[in-house]
């Protein structure tokens, strides 16, 4: 009983459902090994009944909590503390407010921002506490909007480089926005790698997720490009014709995206241009971001310059250099501070091209403009885990229960943030990763959404079915979300289609963070609550292989669902991005030609006898033209493959939905998933470029004189009006 309120004390839960009606309780082990990763020992009943000492006479007694958090229609708790405490508040703009008897009212009437609360008792007890004053909701999308969702690296035009580029993002942007009219281009993340060879493809892993990654620049975009001279001109020459066979191999001969041979040759270039001299205007824009960006900047730039030396997997780098702030790092970050500046101006660079892109989408008339990622989490051996130890959880890893869908469980590899630390900190490294993010964007995109509220941790060394859920204070994540989305103007879009408890959608959508809804699964599964429907439990299935940033692939749909009845477009929330596919579920393309169910037979992916797989596929498919049928919105009748894809579409521009968005390879009709959850060297995810029915890569200039995508958004632009 003791460790068991020894793990609800520390948001630990003792028991998770794997499905309706069914409990499973958390073995004893695993809850020692999440409370030992929160720094509490429960290894013993005589550890388990010190630490509960430990805790009524720490957070149990303490006067104010780790982090206060304030709004207008919900002011804090404030009902323990004693009787004549006074209040004064240090507000974030440096005045101070003393506030008197505690009055949870007059803390929600304060200016946004982050604040100190300090409360003084009659006997003299004194505390402080970051105090976050945040807006009730989110901002909302300008209007109703469609935008194209991409994957950027796969988006290549006859200036990249091997693999699409910040430049390639503009040029989108700008003709997407002027010549059809979209509103907004949803993005893959676009955080630094860890670097190789071989480079992880998956932007869902990342070393860090505060700095965008620079293999993502235009090398000629830079403007210290047109001064190289001499050596350095042929040099960049040779290198800019070695790219030019790079992008031929992909877009000519069939050779699949190679970012580590795109990265050999941007970073010989970018090296070049490092030597180049800013001018006085230049170098004092880059010493403004340097300041703006401080420490994390520092910190992120030190690691990649250690690890050019040692490797990237910080935790085999000698015990000195293990810890950001030791004496070993200090040293070695002097001796480095050439490899540092240059990383620094790297980054720099990047910041300068994701301000283009936006800019370039808003003068092309988008109303949102770029829409930025958040993976779920970030790779352990990289820059944010050694910058960050505190705030990570170690030796634990996220990942998902296991479920009706998959007995196994899922572990991705990904460690946790430690939401004590969270709090103490007053949220700064989320705050922080926020306003990064948000720097350049319209709107953000959460991958796992849930995770604001609870995330499944699996100590290391063990199975996923042997971890256990730990809560996140979901208020104050998502308060401290909402104020940074409000500093910057932007939408927030929620990918909520994994296991989702009840009532977790219901106050997303309260606090204006819209869902994510994708066309084959909105189905009355009779579930009652939206929250439980089984559509949205079998979304997360295809997360068992592939981890963050997968959708529900088809064979994780249980049998029988396809008798759930279609939910007419009225019935669906307006508080989504609604959308028909995504980039690891099937293109459209390959759903209505069945060849999904082929490639995933040919892998050995299916979850039945192919004759089961295939009869299902087509049972559905048939259900779902039937119904575009009825509802009058496919006039040229079945069998047209590109008719088809426009009458999914059009079903979706008749639901509410705030923000429709068109997967952009199925506007041309290429029939590969960018990602094939289940796979890893049987398919090569992450490294494709967008092609046509034919499986021949198209260009940006081949997608913007596309017939066939013309014709499609002529029906969204329609539709619009």
């Amino acid at each position: 009983m003791g460790r068991a309120r020894l793990a609800r004390l520390h948001g630990i839960a003792t028991s998770y459902a794997p499905s309706p009606g069914k409990s499973v309780q958390t073995a004893d082990d695993t809850v020692v090994a999440v409370l030992a990763a929160l720094g509490v020992d429960a290894s013993t009943p005589h550890a388990v009944r010190t630490a509960l000492a430990a805790y009524e006479d720490g957070a149990g007694r303490a006067l104010l909590p780790r982090t206060v958090v304030a709004r207008p229609d919900r002011p804090p708790d404030l009902t323990g503390l004693p009787e004549g405490t006074v209040l004064r508040v240090e507000t974030e703009g440096g005045g101070t407010a003393d506030l008197g008897a505690p009055d949870p009212a007059a803390l929600a009437r304060l200016p946004l921002g982050i604040h100190v609360l300090e409360a003084r008792t009659p006997g003299g007890r004194t505390a402080r506490a970051p105090l976050i004053v945040a807006p009730d909701r989110v901002p909302a999308p300008p209007g109703r909007s469609h935008g194209f969702l991409v994957q950027l690296y796969s988006l290549l035009s006859r200036r990249s480089w091997g693999m699409g580029d910040l430049g390639d993002l503009a040029d989108l942007a700008a003709w997407s926005g002027r010549a059809l009219g979209t509103g907004f281009v949803q993005l893959n993340p676009l955080h630094a790698a860890v670097p190789g060879p071989p480079t992880d493809p998956s932007p869902y892993r990342p070393s860090s997720r505060r700095f965008p990654d620079p293999v993502h620049l235009r090398i000629e975009h830079i403007p210290e490009y047109t001064d190289l001279a001499g050596t350095a001109r042929l040099r960049a020459d040779e290198l800019a014709a070695r790219a030019h066979a790079l992008r031929s191999e992909v877009l000519e001969r069939g050779a699949l995206i190679d970012r580590d041979a795109v990265w050999a040759l941007k970073r010989e270039a970018l090296e070049l241009l490092w030597a180049v001299p800013l001018s006085p205007g230049r170098r004092a824009a880059y010493c403004d971001f340097l300041a703006e960006q401080g420490q994390a900047l520092e910190d992120h730039a030190t690691w990649c310059a250690i690890a050019e030396r040692h490797g990237p997997d910080w935790r085999g780098w000698p015990d000195g250099l293990r810890d950001p702030r030791s004496p070993g790092t200090a040293r070695l970050r002097h001796r480095l501070l050439d490899r540092i500046d240059f990383h620094c101006r790297l980054a720099w660079l990047t910041d300068q091209q994701l301000a283009a892109a936006q800019r370039a989408a808003r003068d092309a008339g988008m109303a949102i403009g770029l829409v930025h990622d958040l993976a779920v989490g970030v790779h352990p051996s990289g820059a944010d885990t050694w910058a960050q130890q505190d705030a990570f959880a170690a030796g634990m890893s996220i990942g998902a229960p296991p479920d009706a869908f998959n007995a196994r469980g899922q572990d991705w590899g990904l460690p946790p943030w430690r939401p004590d630390a969270l709090a103490a900190a007053g949220y700064a490294p989320y705050r922080e990763l926020l306003r990064g993010l948000l720097r350049h964007a319209g709107a953000l995109r959460i991958d796992h959404v849930m995770g604001l509220f609870r995330l499944w941790w699996v100590p290391e060394g063990r199975p996923p079915t042997e971890g256990a859920y730990v809560r996140y204070d979901g208020e104050a994540m998502l308060s401290v979300l909402a104020l940074e989305a409000q500093r910057a103007g932007a939408a927030v879009i929620g990918e909520d289609l994994g296991t989702v408890e009840p009532g977790v959608r219901g106050v997303l959508a309260a606090r204006g963070v819209l869902g994510t809804s994708v066309l084959w699964f909105e189905r009355d599964y009779g579930g009652g609550e939206r929250d439980a429907a089984p559509r949205a439990e079998a979304a997360e299935a295809a997360e068992a292989a592939d981890g963050p940033g997968a959708a529900m692939a088809p064979e994780a749909v249980p049998d029988g669902s396809a008798a759930a009845r279609i939910l007419a477009p009225g019935e669906w929330r307006s508080g989504c991005l609604a959308t028909v596919t995504t980039h690891d579920l099937p293109t459209t393309a390959a759903r209505l030609t069945g060849a999904d169910v082929a490639l995933r037979e040919r892998l050995g992916l299916l979850a039945g006898p192919p004759e089961r797989e295939r009869s299902r596929a087509t049972y559905e498919l048939a259900e779902w033209m039937g119904e575009l049928v009825r509802r009058g919105l496919l006039p040229e009748g079945q069998g047209d493959e590109e008719a088809a894809v426009k009458a999914v579409h059009r079903f979706l521009l008749r639901t509410p939905a705030r923000m429709v968005g068109i997967w952009l390879p199925d506007a041309v009709g290429d029939r590969r998933p960018q990602n094939l959850p289940g796979t890893w060297d049987e398919y090569p995810n992450w490294r494709l470029p967008i092609a046509g029915p034919d499986g021949r890569p198209h260009t940006l200039e081949e997608l913007a004189a596309s017939p066939r995508l013309h014709a499609l958004m002529r029906e969204l632009s329609a539709g619009y009006r």
